[in-house]
C-alpha cells in the first residue's frame, strides 16, 4: 500500500509565508503543503501569492529545492454576488503550484444558486486539473455533511467533492453513518485535527475554536477513528490544527508542524 499523504495545512502555521511554510513542511517531513491563495477573514495576516509574482516565483523554487508538493489551495467563497469567472486567475495559481484540489465554502443562503455556482467553478476548475471541495462549516451555508453532500450531488459535476474537516464534523454534529454513505469519488482528501470538550451552544465560540483553538489528533475528544474508518483508505489528509495558546507561548512553527505529524502518525498506527 501506498504510503498516506499527510500535507501542512496554511492554518497551522499561519504567521509564515508560502516560501517559509514549504520549507518547514521539507524539514518536519511532510510530503505536501496547503497554500492559501485567498485570504479566509478580511483581518488575517495575508502573502499574496496571486498578485505578487515574486513570492509566488520564490515559493515555486522552494517547492522544487525541497520536492514538497502542493496538495490543494485555499480558500473560494461562493457569495450571493459570486461571478465564477473572478476565480480564474486563482485557479491558474494553483494549477501552477501543482495543486489538484480547491477548497471551497458556501456562503450563500439561496442553494440553488449556490449548486449552480459549485457546478459553474466545477466546469472552469476541470480546465486547470483541479478539484472543487466544497468544505462545511457549522456557520456557513453549507452548514454540515448531509447538506454539503446535497448540493455537490446536485451540481452532478465529476470533479465536484465534500471536504471532511473532523473539526466540523464534530462541531456540525454530522454523522458517520451519512459519511459511510457519500459515494469514495466525491472524498479525495480530508482535514484532521481534534477538538476538546463538549459543543459549544453558541456559534461564536464555535467559530473562535476553529480557527484559534483545535487539539493535535488523540488530544481532543473526536471519534476520529471512527472518521478515519467511514473515510476512504489511505485518503490524504491536510493536517489543520491552529493552536494560538502554543504559538503565544512561544512554540515555534516548526515544532508545531512536527507535533501534529507525530500525532497523527500515532493515530494512524491505532487505526491499523
Amino acid at each position: 500500500m501506498s504510503e498516506r499523504i499527510l500535507s501542512l495545512a496554511a492554518l497551522t502555521v499561519l504567521e509564515l509565508s508560502p516560501p517559509e511554510m514549504v520549507e518547514v513542511a521539507a524539514r518536519a517531513g511532510y510530503s505536501h503543503v496547503g497554500l492559501r491563495l485567498v485570504p479566509a477573514t478580511p483581518e488575517e495576516h495575508h502573502f499574496p501569492l496571486v498578485a505578487d509574482a515574486g513570492l509566488r516565483a520564490q515559493t515555486l523554487q522552494r517547492l522544487r529545492d525541497t520536492g514538497v508538493r502542493v496538495l490543494d489551495v485555499e480558500i473560494l467563497r461562493l457569495k450571493p454576488d459570486t461571478r465564477v469567472a473572478d476565480f480564474e486567475a486563482i485557479l491558474a495559481v494553483g494549477a501552477e503550484c501543482g495543486a489538484s484540489e480547491l477548497l471551497v465554502a458556501g456562503n450563500d443562503p439561496d442553494e440553488a444558486r449556490q449548486i449552480d455556482n459549485f457546478a459553474g467553478l466545477c466546469d472552469l476548475s476541470a480546465q486547470y486539473g483541479l478539484h472543487p471541495h466544497l468544505e462545511f462549516m457549522p456557520w456557513t451555508d453549507a452548514r454540515d455533511l448531509a447538506q454539503a453532500a446535497r448540493i455537490v450531488a446536485a451540481a452532478g459535476r465529476p470533479n465536484g467533492c465534500v471536504l471532511v474537516d473532523a473539526f466540523h464534523f464534530d462541531r456540525s454534529a454530522s454523522r458517520l453513518q451519512d459519511l459511510a454513505a457519500v459515494p469514495a469519488e466525491r472524498l479525495r482528501y480530508a482535514q484532521l485535527c481534534d477538538v476538546a470538550g463538549p459543543r459549544p451552544a453558541d456559534m461564536e465560540e464555535i467559530l473562535r475554536q476553529a480557527r484559534n483553538e483545535r487539539r493535535f489528533p488523540g488530544d481532543g475528544d473526536c471519534d476520529l477513528l471512527g472518521l478515519l474508518r467511514a473515510l476512504p483508505a489511505n485518503i490524504p489528509l491536510s493536517l489543520e490544527i491552529p493552536t494560538r495558546q502554543l504559538l503565544e507561548q512561544g512554540v515555534s512553527a516548526l515544532q508545531r508542524a512536527r507535533m501534529a505529524l507525530e500525532k497523527t502518525r500515532q493515530l494512524l498506527d491505532r487505526r491499523s
